[in-house]
């Protein structure tokens, strides 16, 4: 039965029918819970992490097994109502510390929301995972760190994954490029900051509006190529709307000779709706690609 499913998951996930010849595998993380393990079973954590003077909040998923395990942290978008825990569960499953958080400012961590605080929050959370009490409490191993965010998160993601070079790659879902939006009207851009603002501290959509007009060269993220040459870096875009955001960045990268960069295009919605197991599926092979998974 479970062979059968595989089966049948593989050819909706690869959009082919099911005869054809020899489909990639499904990653067994996507329909199968991994073993119980008394001695160190999986569980999640509440976090506080330090930014910015304040502490923002933040989850653990952790995966069953004695020892470290590498660590993707999930950078949500603007303003986060997709949270894609669904991936987080599924990443722990395939053996990775899932790390969600919300920025300053934003669904209860406090502060001042402000796109320029997204970048340096989510570099506040990897500073606490590589800090040697923490990494040993949660089973972190400091040098198997990557990033991956969605919407404004991949956003988020290329900037700390340009900054970062001991991040093992970065991910993008649906990214939007923040630094490019100064182009809109303001009137625009206004609108836009008012439809994006549930749960936001400390700001308005005009204060959003014209921190985006003002925002310096490093908003735009494929000020970040050269630093993302040698970084793999995964590229999933959807029918939104932005997969020209993201297809420029990997046209950057390409450019100056990058080689690293996994791309796919998936025909769905700017939160993948209809293709969660789709959007799982491909994020855990890139993951095998950057530590391949425990025998």
């Amino acid at each position: 039965m479970a062979k059968r499913i595989m089966l049948i998951i593989a050819a909706a996930v690869s959009n082919i029918g099911p005869l054809a010849a020899k489909p990639l595998p499904v990653p067994l993380a996507i329909y199968t819970d991994p073993a119980p393990d008394k001695m160190h079973p999986a569980r999640m954590e509440v976090l506080h992490v330090p930014s910015g003077g304040v502490e923002i909040n933040a989850a653990a998923y952790l995966p069953a097994g004695k020892g470290t395990h590498p660590t993707i942290v999930i950078c949500h978008g603007w303003p986060g109502n997709e949270k894609n825990l669904d991936l987080a569960q599924a990443v722990r499953r395939a053996g990775w510390n899932a790390i969600t958080f919300n920025y300053r400012g934003s669904w209860g961590s406090p502060g001042s929301f402000r796109f320029a605080h997204n970048p340096e929050d989510a570099q506040a959370v990897i500073a606490y995972l590589r800090n040697p009490a923490n990494a040993a409490k949660l089973g972190v191993d400091p040098s198997k760190i990557a990033i991956i965010g969605h919407s404004m998160g991949g956003w988020v993601s290329a900037t700390v994954g340009a900054r970062d070079p001991r991040l093992l790659g970065a991910g993008l879902i649906s990214a939007g490029n923040m630094g490019i939006l100064k182009m809109l009207p303001r009137e625009e851009l206004i609108k836009e900051s008012a439809g994006n603002a549930e749960t936001l501290a400390d700001t308005s959509p005009e204060r959003m509006a014209d921190e985006l007009i003002a925002a310096p060269t490093w908003f735009d993220f494929r000020s970040g190529a050269a630093s993302l040459k040698n970084k793999p870096v995964l590229a999933l875009t959807s029918d939104d709307g932005l997969a020209g955001h993201t297809d420029d960045l990997v046209k950057a990268i390409h450019a100056i000779g990058g080689t690293k960069v996994t791309a796919y295009h998936a025909p769905t919605d700017h939160s993948w709706s209809d293709r969660r197991i789709d959007l799982q599926v491909h994020v855990i092979r890139w993951l095998n690609t950057l530590i391949p998974p425990r025998k």
